[in-house]
């Protein structure tokens, strides 16, 4: 399955953090409806607070890894997102509970077709080398 383009989801109404928090425990689903992984978590902008990463292990005892929360959707006690799971089982895997660092996350935006110039790659691309860019969300926001 291709990268989806930053540009999938322009919707302004975002779910805010404390929505996005409620995703915590769901399945997540490629959207043929096929199991990915689990979602455990948000990661937020370090400056803003709004919802940027959705934070995915993979497989009961598997790895962690982070996929743009614009690109996904929830429904009752799921989430889709618009990548296949051998996709998203190839993403760079991240330490959950730990920020990311601008080139930790230029990299996975990178990894889902996102570029520097647009989306998040443009949000942090001028940032500091090695600032943090984002971090988990604290579970009472």
């Amino acid at each position: 399955m291709k990268p989806v383009s930053d540009e999938t989801r322009s919707d302004p109404e975002l779910p805010d953090t404390s929505e996005a928090l409620g995703w915590a425990g769901a399945k997540l689903d490629e959207l043929s409806g096929g199991a990915v992984g689990r979602v455990e978590g948000v990661l937020v902008d370090a400056a803003d607070g709004k919802p940027r990463w959705l934070l995915v292990r993979m497989g009961r005892f598997g790895h962690h890894t982070a996929l743009p929360f614009a690109h996904a959707v929830a429904g009752i006690g799921r989430v889709w997102a618009p990548y296949d799971r051998d996709m998203v089982r190839q993403a760079p895997r991240i330490d959950a509970g730990q920020p990311l660092t601008r080139e930790r996350e230029l990299e996975l935006c990178a990894f889902y077709g996102i570029g520097e110039g647009s989306g998040r790659g443009a949000e942090i691309a001028d940032r500091p080398e090695g600032e943090v860019t984002a971090e988990p969300a604290p579970p009472d926001s």
